[in-house]
């Protein structure tokens, strides 16, 4: 039952983002918007407002925005097709938008809720490299091998870029600066440490600072994601589908809304990327289509184009079932 409401939970907000994104800038650069819906499948409630209707349907997995002229010809000047392409990128590109700023918000809640990391040492681990050069709970960290350190996380990726070789670390204690050579030992993760705990901070400037850092660190590990698969060392074995995401959220859920919210925003900034990804039948083809009309001066043939895309959903179907199947087959969810 938990995980059936928290992934409800999860999925409703990061799809209703999206679909809001469509449907807030389509209104905004005049494209009749015909139905915004929260839900999908049979209608429970619906009211017009303008020329809009605004209904809750039954099933809680999303929603949808439905624009006219959109899969279907048109003869309306408000229709999808007859504004400018520049426009009509703006529309489809701002539902990943509006899953990165969703990402923002829940990084930027957890991170006032957990606080974030400073460079200044609450803790000394015991028999550590840092202990037995004479670093001391409450020194503040400058900097590591004279590479200033802004913030916890290029500390810790200057001190794992040195490996097991010896660094200075620079450090002010009070109002003197004193420097230290240290030779940082390797963990059961292979990771160079020097045995130092953070001291924590909350605010809200840190917390929305740590909102947009949490995001761009996922964005930069969806990036390196793509080069692995470029490079073959990516397997159907290491991607998620719907079981393997749903049987996550309920074993996140057991700890909390707070880890429950951070794994939103690590899923919100999954599908943006995703959707942005030039494949057919996502949002990225459509948009090289669009700059393909901008270059040409005239629209693709929408016969193609909808041939490509329907080409993609297929294989996009197909990869999804095959992942499902790893995911049932990973979790033993048979046996269960």
């Amino acid at each position: 039952m938990l995980t059936a409401i928290a992934a409800i939970f999860v999925f409703l907000m990061v799809i209703l983002f999206h679909e809001f994104g469509h449907f807030a800038v389509a209104k905004l650069v005049g494209i009749k918007v015909n139905e915004f819906s929260i839900g999908m499948g049979p209608k429970i409630f619906q009211k017009k407002k303008g020329e809009t209707k605004y209904s809750i349907r039954a099933l809680p997995i999303g929603g949808y925005v439905s624009m006219e002229g959109e899969d279907e010809n048109s003869d309306d000047p408000r229709s999808f097709n007859r504004v400018p392409a520049l426009s009509r990128i703006a529309v489809i590109a701002a539902g990943a938008i509006m899953n990165f700023v969703l990402a923002i918000i829940v990084f930027s809640i957890f991170s006032f809720n957990v606080g974030m990391p400073t460079t200044t040492i609450s803790e000394i681990q015991k028999n550590s490299p840092a202990e037995k050069v004479g670093i001391k709970s409450g020194d503040t960290i400058l900097s590591i091998n004279d590479k200033e350190t802004k913030n916890w996380d290029s500390l810790a990726k200057n001190i794992s870029e040195s490996g097991s070789k010896e660094i200075k670390v620079t450090i002010l204690r009070g109002e003197e600066k004193k420097d230290y050579l240290v030779k940082p030992e390797i963990n059961e993760e292979n990771k160079a440490i020097i045995g130092i705990v953070p001291a924590y901070e909350k605010s809200f400037v840190s917390s929305i600072k740590g909102g947009f850092q949490k995001t761009g660190f996922v964005l930069k590990m969806m990036f390196d994601f793509v080069k692995m698969v470029f490079r073959g060392k990516i397997s159907t074995k290491d991607l998620s589908g719907p079981v393997g995401v749903i049987y996550t959220i309920g074993e996140v859920a057991k700890y909390g809304i707070i880890n429950l919210l951070y794994l939103m925003g690590f899923i919100s900034v999954n599908l943006g990327f995703f959707n942005l990804l030039p494949l057919p039948a996502l949002d990225g083809s459509k948009i090289v289509f669009l700059l393909v009309e901008i270059i040409r001066g005239k629209p693709m043939n929408p016969e193609k184009e909808g041939f490509i895309h329907l080409v993609g959903f297929v294989l996009l179907i197909a990869l999804m079932l095959v992942v499902t199947y790893s995911d049932i087959i990973r979790f033993n969810l048979f046996r269960r």
